[in-house]
């Protein structure tokens, strides 16, 4: 290791050490002191250096600093935006499917979260980092477990492609509050919950996610029809509006033609999950 100390003079060591000593005292007596008003305290300065050590990078976020992130998203929805359904034997349910699917992930190094929201809409979104949230409504909406993963595996999908990332960052450019030091956290934080809850994502990234989530379903066992039953059977329901799932995901009948085209260019076993009866009877709580 580096010795700092060898480069000083003997002699000099005692000066240096208490030089060192009366600089610890003063910022002691200055932490310790009231700042006069108006000046810049090293409270102050602290405080300013946390806040911005605190801001969010969206161009490079690490797996770790992104789960951080979804949680404190996730912090934000289950406190002021939704209100989960806590039955517990549903919850597991759920979240055995998720996890099924979430292991043949190319994300799969993240813990993911799955939770059941109380809403009798169709409807099925994720934030950053592993969290996602199916409503009731689409839980009983499905007619087998095969549907009901397909609309898990499209989420899962998105957490992939980091798509609600890339429309924060998106969307902190667009509204100038994007800088070389990153984004204030608490921002970046209410643009992912309006991005998870309100704003439709791109044909692109829906595209991607079906695909993403066919194959998932795919390699977890599942028949890939449930996907392509879900989506007809909402096309089947609209009369004149469309269900809150397919409002926000563009060119449903095109996407239900590609993932058609997918299955069929594609080798694979008929898979499991079509059986409705044993379906009815985990969702009973419903």
């Amino acid at each position: 290791m580096f010795n700092a100390l060898r480069l000083i003079p003997r002699r000099s060591h005692r000066r240096w050490f208490y030089g060192l000593l009366s600089a610890v005292v003063a910022l002691g007596v200055a932490l310790g002191s009231p700042a006069p008003t108006g000046a810049i305290s090293i409270q102050d300065l602290i405080r300013g250096g946390i806040q911005v050590i605190q801001g969010v990078q969206l161009s490079n976020m690490s797996a770790e600093q992104e789960v951080e992130f979804g949680k404190e998203i996730n912090q934000q929805l289950v406190s002021k935006e939704i209100k989960l359904y806590r039955d517990p034997a549903l919850n597991r349910y759920i979240n055995q499917i998720g996890q099924r699917l979430a292991q043949t992930s190319s994300r799969s190094n993240i813990p993911y979260t799955f939770q059941v929201v109380r809403d009798d809409s169709i409807n099925a979104f994720a934030t950053v980092g592993g969290f996602i949230y199916v409503n009731t409504g689409t839980i009983k909406a499905a007619d087998n477990e095969a549907q009901l993963a397909s609309v898990i595996a499209h989420e899962i999908g998105h957490i992939e492609g980091k798509h609600v990332l890339k429309g924060i960052r998106k969307a902190a450019i667009e509204q100038g509050i994007a800088s070389a030091a990153g984004i204030d956290r608490n921002t970046a934080v209410q643009l992912g919950v309006q991005l998870a809850l309100r704003l439709p994502r791109s044909r692109q990234y829906e595209y991607e996610a079906d695909e993403r989530g066919l194959d998932m379903l795919g390699k977890a066992g599942y028949d890939p029809s449930g996907m392509i039953g879900f989506f007809e059977k909402l096309l089947d329901k609209r009369g004149g509006s469309a269900p809150t799932f397919l409002s926000t995901h563009p060119a449903t009948e095109d996407r239900i033609q590609a993932i058609k085209e997918k299955i069929n260019s594609t080798p694979r076993n008929v898979g499991s999950g079509l059986d409705s009866s044993a379906y009815r009877a985990r969702i009973q709580p419903l």
